[in-house]
């Protein structure tokens, strides 16, 4: 089974949850995730005096299944989620392909991520599309060397060129299609931006870049960015968006979860349901039982552009639910 996640629009949250410039993103994106769920699973009884008497209701009432496919919570694409004309924005999306998800289904799985984007904000294209690979990081040794490395233990190994390419190749179709102005790509230092370039027919126009504790872009890189028209951006995203911890986390049962998930631990045989019969995909009014693989996050933000205003920002997400 397929789980889609949403956060709807995470301006129209607290600030509380809004990152500062020096937060990695997945804290904004995890607890968006979060509120929407509260959102929508909770069932207000009556407020008296100010006070709310609530209790979370079951996952089946507020998220919907299509097929394989369970929508958490149920979308809704009935109003567009921009409030002025499509020319009055700079939309840019940028898509996190997650470790340990399947290869052979990334084209499949990027048309779906931007047509939900595209659906969302009700635009027929967006301005750009970025790409993050698992396993690439900017800060190793050979991008800045005298940078102290702070990007905590390795995720996943780098994805291999191979494997850069055949993506790329899907994102040149919505160049050619006109689904996207410009590409871009994450965290490639000199060497593999370089080698990106040689092998690819459309070329990046952003690389998006995090310095963290490097002061200054390395000179190399800079000089070929420049001598390639490709515009060096920096950003604080953290690569690995959507752990597979957290994302059972999120959906369990526990404090702060949604329910979505079956408390595993509890459960005996997470193959049967809780009067001994097998279910299809673990289905059964306590939860979904069974094994979850994170497979992407897409990331989407609207700018005014005469007033440089985020208006609208928000994420998708795809887990795999197995077993």
């Amino acid at each position: 089974m397929k789980l889609l996640l949403t956060t709807s629009n995470a301006m129209r949250v607290g600030s509380s949850i809004r990152r500062s410039p020096t937060t990695k993103s997945n804290t904004e994106f995890i607890e968006s995730l979060r509120a929407n769920f509260a959102e929508h699973s909770t069932a207000h009884e009556g407020h008296v005096n100010g006070d709310s008497n609530s209790k979370r209701a079951s996952y089946q009432t507020w998220t919907r299944r299509k097929g394989d496919t369970l929508e958490i919570p149920a979308l809704d694409f009935a109003n567009s989620a921009l409030a002025e004309e499509r020319d009055q924005y700079d939309i840019t999306v940028k898509l996190f392909y997650l470790p340990g998800a399947s290869r052979e289904k990334r084209a499949a799985q990027t048309r779906e991520a931007l047509d939900l984007v595209l659906k969302e904000l009700h635009v027929s294209s967006i301005d750009l599309l970025i790409v993050s690979f698992p396993g690439i990081y900017f800060d190793e040794e050979e991008d800045c060397p005298d940078k102290i490395n702070t990007r905590g233990p390795v995720e996943a190994e780098p994805e291999p060129l191979e494997g850069q390419l055949e993506a790329w190749k899907t994102l040149e179709t919505f160049y050619t299609e006109g689904l996207v102005r410009k590409l871009g790509i994450a965290e490639f230092g000199k060497d593999r931006l370089e080698q990106h370039l040689q092998k690819v027919q459309i070329p990046p126009s952003v690389d998006q870049i995090n310095l963290r504790d490097c002061c200054s872009v390395p000179k190399d890189l800079m000089a070929l960015a420049k001598s390639k028209t490709v515009e060096l951006l920096v950003h604080n995203d953290s690569s690995n968006i959507l752990p597979r911890g957290t994302t059972r986390e999120l959906l369990g049962c526990g404090e702060g979860g949604a329910g979505v998930l079956a408390d595993a631990s509890k459960s005996g045989d997470k193959r049967k349901s809780l009067h001994g019969e097998e279910s299809q995909n673990g289905d059964t009014s306590a939860g979904l039982r069974g094994e979850v693989q994170p497979q992407w996050v897409v990331k989407y933000t609207a700018v005014v552009r005469n007033r440089g205003v985020v208006e609208n920002k928000g994420y998708f997400a795809c887990a795999e639910l197995t077993g």
